[in-house]
């Protein structure tokens, strides 16, 4: 108890520990996810191309470690599709799967991607998250997904070859012909009936433990009936009791080739678990730290390593059953991890028996919910340069495997952000008649304009990226409105301005002097006046109008027209 009491497990927590009133809910809530948990650890190993076992090792203790860092009193964490498809499409380039070798490379994995995001965390670098676009993570998702589900149908169908050796989706689309000649009927039959079960069943009982029941009866069925005689292949014995504990062997040069994967992992497992933590944090009314969730996850990934287990990463789905369960605190993980060591020592022996067609059937229905067409159709109706960062990371990902589809994906939406900023929004502004107040002309045509003056409102912090397209812009407008006396810069949406950008903006107004044309500015706030006045305009400008509203400085322009000009 006072290691429970040790760990800042709970949402309504007293000073001296663990508050005794959650404990239903949380012991509750960690047996339901243990139960969804112990068949998807096994299916998920057998997905990054492990013994199953390794799938269990990884859901003890980083569980259990992620209970005593974690700031999400709800994150279930533990293997995921995803990042074991990343394991997947990269280790077995340097060797076969299910090797010693290969599984030594996964360990290795686990250990970089965990001792990485140690780093992040310590370099408190939770921020730099942001920069990849949400679009980008939902078609990089829907995209494994698809590829997941393509790479179980070798599981399902009960191909003797013992599957696909492709791990992207044309890789496997190209051997679907293979694989329906190698049909093995009452896998088949198995693998079918385990979807479609479990489909309805998490569509109607979301919280019923689905996968626990299909996986003993599946395996109870295959005793019974002798089917492993029949070409139905099961997962054979797994060892019982606790995991060795070992350090992965350290090899510099395939560290070397190993750690852009293990950096992809580390972005793939943290936007995951982040983007759920924070979700149901909001719910609940609690704080997520990000660069405490970095530390937590990295030091989780280091645990399965140590234990000879897989990656880890939070999931959605096991993170949305343990909140709608009723978990209170963090202590249901514990509960979760005790329930996987209990299933490890009691039922090893009825896990021979069971069909991997109903792990692959697991891992189907489990990325079916990933696949989000709604999602993709919402970011192309709000913006299409979103919708298009998904499509490509999308398509990418799909073709030519995770770790080249999220490179695309994080590449186009740095250059949008990029070009967005380089590309300012500088509409015209117009007076409405009804109430005075001034609009972008493009949406409010009836707004009245001043024959004289041209108002330009500039929405973006001007810097030395976008100085020039904002002088190629007065210029496109002035060059065919020779009447104009007046320009009016509108830098309400002006956050920031950098050296260049202001040297550049006294060159166009000293340009247009010569030229006849005043310049005002108008609505700029206060950090942007204090730039303008270390950059020593109330000496270059004297007679400059700013440090007022729009309305002020048009009245201004008012009395002075036809009396001399501004500057």
């Amino acid at each position: 108890m006072r290691f429970l009491q040790g760990l800042k497990l709970g949402s309504i927590q007293a000073k001296g520990g663990y508050d005794s009133s959650n404990l239903r809910q949380d012991l509750a809530a960690g047996v339901t996810v243990g139960m969804m948990l112990v068949p998807q650890a096994m299916a998920y190993a057998l997905l990054a191309g492990l013994p199953p076992v390794m799938g269990l090792y990884a859901s003890i203790l980083p569980l259990l470690i992620y209970a005593a860092l974690g700031t999400s009193r709800h994150l279930a964490v533990g293997p995921v599709a995803v990042v074991s498809l990343l394991v997947l499409s990269q280790a077995s380039q340097f060797a076969l799967r299910g090797s010693p070798e290969y599984i030594g490379i996964v360990v290795l994995l686990a250990l970089l991607a965990g001792m990485a995001q140690c780093v992040c965390g310590i370099l408190r670098l939770g921020v730099m998250t942001n920069f990849m676009s949400y679009a980008v993570t939902s078609g990089f998702i829907s995209a494994s997904a698809i590829i997941i589900c393509l790479s179980q149908l070798g599981a399902i169908l009960g191909a003797k070859a013992g599957g696909q050796s492709h791990s992207t989706g044309a890789g496997i689309m190209l051997e679907i012909p293979r694989l329906v000649q190698e049909v093995n009927l009452p896998t088949l039959i198995i693998g079918l009936a385990g979807i479609v079960c479990l489909l309805l069943l998490k569509k109607c009982c979301p919280r019923f433990p689905a996968a626990m029941l299909l996986t003993v009866a599946t395996a109870v069925l295959v005793y019974v009936l002798k089917l492993q005689h029949a070409g139905v292949a099961v997962i054979g014995e797994i060892p019982r009791g606790l995991p060795t504990f070992a350090f992965p062997p350290l090899k510099p040069q395939l560290i070397w080739e190993l750690l852009p994967t293990a950096l992809t992992i580390l972005f793939v497992s943290y936007l995951e678990s982040i983007a759920i933590a924070r979700l149901i944090a909001a719910r609940e009314r609690y704080k997520i730290d990000p660069n405490r969730e970095f530390l937590a996850l990295g030091l989780a990934n280091i645990g399965a390593a140590l234990s000879s287990g897989c990656p880890i990463s939070g999931s959605f789905s096991r993170t949305a059953v343990n909140y709608e369960a009723g978990a209170r605190t963090k202590l249901a993980s514990v509960f979760c991890a005790l329930l996987v060591l209990g299933a490890m020592y009691a039922l090893t022996p009825l896990f021979y028996f069971l069909p991997k067609a109903m792990l692959a059937a697991i891992v189907i229905a489990a990325a079916i919910g990933l696949i989000n067409v709604k999602e993709g159709r919402q970011f192309f109706k709000i913006k299409a340069s979103d919708g298009w960062s998904l499509l490509l990371t999308f398509i990418a990902t799909l073709l030519w495997g995770a770790q080249i589809g999220i490179i695309s994906g994080i590449i186009f939406s740095l250059w949008l952000l990029i070009w967005r900023n380089a590309h300012p929004d500088t509409p015209e502004l117009g007076c409405m008649p009804e109430d005075g107040t001034f609009r972008d002309l493009r949406y409010f045509p009836n707004a009245r304009t001043i024959p004289e003056v041209l108002i330009l409102r500039i929405d973006a912090s001007m810097n030395f990226a976008n100085v020039e397209l904002i002088q190629d812009r007065l210029i496109e407008v002035l060059t065919n409105r020779h009447e104009i006396k007046w320009v009016v810069l509108e830098l309400s949406g002006v956050n920031d301005m950098d050296g260049v950008a202001i040297e550049g903006l006294g060159v166009l107004i000293e340009t247009y002097r010569a030229g006849g044309i005043s310049f005002a500015l108008a609505g700029a706030k206060g950090p942007i006046r204090g730039l303008l006045a270390r950059a020593g305009w109330e000496q270059r400008y004297p007679q400059l109008i700013r440090q007022k509203s729009l309305s002020q400085v048009l009245s201004e322009i008012g009395k002075l027209q036809g009396t001399f000009p501004l500057i």
